[in-house]
């Protein structure tokens, strides 16, 4: 560090005291978010907090971290200005598979007071009907987390904080119950232990963070004048609502930006709904059209119109906003982060696993507006494109669901597909089901795609 150039901020508290959160899915949002967040109550003198993070899947984020002792840059950009911090809150990496003793260790010492997450909406190893998927859980996050909470008990431990920083529609309320799901089955013992001492407090997370590339790592290098391969890019925006409704102890968060809430339901629906469902539209609607970021997509007349008209007129008008939320300035304030030219987010990120977000990004909008009386025309604009990318045909399809959902579109065809797809036994479960209106202007808009 002490090579770095003068104007790089760098860590000056002591990076060695005990590590009160262990997260799991340690990927670049956490090392732009939560982690930045937890940097600067270090840096103004809180003790504690240090992160131990934990790789789900694979150990490249360790591979990356750990020979930098956890330390990596953090780069906010905007348009022909780059703004690089060091930040050091993360003490370790592990890697789910191969270190299980040591993470359930750490969870299960007193020292750590908080367990936080970012593994995705796949991670949290839901059924098509929401349940908890047994055999998927057992890769998961739930032996683990289980064990340890089990220890904790049986050493007489307070309980812990469970917070999920996931785009999940009451991302406190179903780890809640998919882990009670995970105790019935396996630990029965441990469900009024852990409905008395942890707690699941809902949150929203806001920052676009793309993923680094590798012309991003050379060009911050020759900046540097270091190499840092777990370097992570994002925009100068970022939001975090948590709910107050915390087991014990948790760092000043509020002091640094966050904001510490009786209730997130209007942030995190605005989210869901206006941003993640914009993204999405971008992502599908726009390679389709040829892009590969969201800028790009943006310039295109067409798309930034339907991308207005989705937050606008359909997905805002379903937000009971919180005191003080302003929709209308959201949505103003999302169209210029997207137009944003220096992310470089690619859509082909944002189009992974869309089985698994366009529930809670679309389809809850389509049914609160269907029971209105009103259809959504950028939705359904988005469906098709949708259902165009999972079809196989066009480009590679990284989903979960991927093989049943190629399969549903071989045995219906194009004329079938979307009933197949969303109606009574489909894949994709919702509160909407599809009128013969809006198979209509789906079916439309696929044949003109195909």
């Amino acid at each position: 560090m002490a090579q770095l150039p003068a104007g790089v901020a760098r860590p000056e508290y002591d990076r060695g005291q005990a590590c009160g959160i262990v997260h799991f899915g340690i990927g670049a949002f956490t090392r732009a978010h939560q982690a930045a967040y937890t940097d600067a109550c270090l840096a103004a003198g809180q003790k504690g907090w240090v992160i131990a993070g934990v790789s789900m899947r694979s150990a490249s984020v360790a591979d990356q971290l750990n020979p930098q002792d956890g330390l990596y840059t953090l780069t906010v950009r905007a348009a022909g200005q780059d703004d690089t911090r060091v930040i050091g809150a993360v003490g370790q990496v592990l890697v789910a598979g191969r270190d299980h003793a040591d993470i359930a260790a750490r969870i299960a010492s007193p020292d750590c007071q908080i367990v936080t997450f970012t593994v995705t909406e796949k991670g949290y190893c839901r059924a098509p009907d929401g349940s908890l998927d047994m055999a998927r859980a057992e890769e998961g996050f739930y032996p683990i987390l289980c064990e340890a909470l089990a220890a904790r008990r049986d050493r007489g431990v307070a309980g812990l904080s469970l917070l999920s920083c996931d785009n999940l529609s009451g991302n406190g309320r179903q780890p809640n119950r998919l882990m009670l799901e995970w105790i019935d089955a396996r630990t029965p013992d441990l469900r009024d232990w852990f409905m008395q001492n942890c707690s699941t407090p809902d949150s929203m997370v806001d920052r676009i963070v793309p993923a680094s590339s590798d012309e991003d790592l050379d060009a911050l290098e020759g900046r540097l004048g270091l190499r840092d391969e777990g370097a992570v890019f994002t925009e100068g925006f970022s939001q975090w609502v948590v709910e107050d409704d915390f087991a014990g102890p948790r760092p000043a968060w509020h002091d640094h930006g966050a904001q510490i809430v009786p209730d997130v339901t209007p942030y995190e629906a605005a989210k869901l709904r206006m941003l993640n469902g914009a993204h999405s539209l971008l992502a599908y609607a726009g390679l389709d059209h040829g892009y590969s970021f969201v800028h790009q997509a943006m310039a295109d007349p067409e798309l930034r119109s339907l991308v207005q008209q989705l937050m606008t007129s359909e997905a805002a008008p379903t937000i009971d906003a919180g005191e003080g939320q302003d929709l209308a300035a959201y949505a103003a304030e999302l169209v210029r982060r997207f137009d944003n030219p220096a992310l470089n987010h690619r859509l082909i990120q944002i189009a992974m696993d869309g089985s698994q977000k366009i529930g809670q990004r679309w389809l809850d909008t389509l049914a609160i507006q269907q029971a209105r009386g009103h259809s959504c025309d950028a939705i359904l604009t988005g469906l098709a494109h949708w259902l165009h990318h999972v079809s196989g045909d066009v480009r590679p399809v990284e989903d979960p669901q991927a093989e049943t959902l190629r399969g549903v579109w071989r045995q219906a065809g194009a004329g079938g597909v979307v009933l197949a797809m969303f109606g009574k036994g489909g894949p994709i479960a919702s509160d909407w089901t599809p009128t013969q209106a809006d198979i209509a202007a789906i079916d439309g808009r696929l044949q003109s795609l195909r």
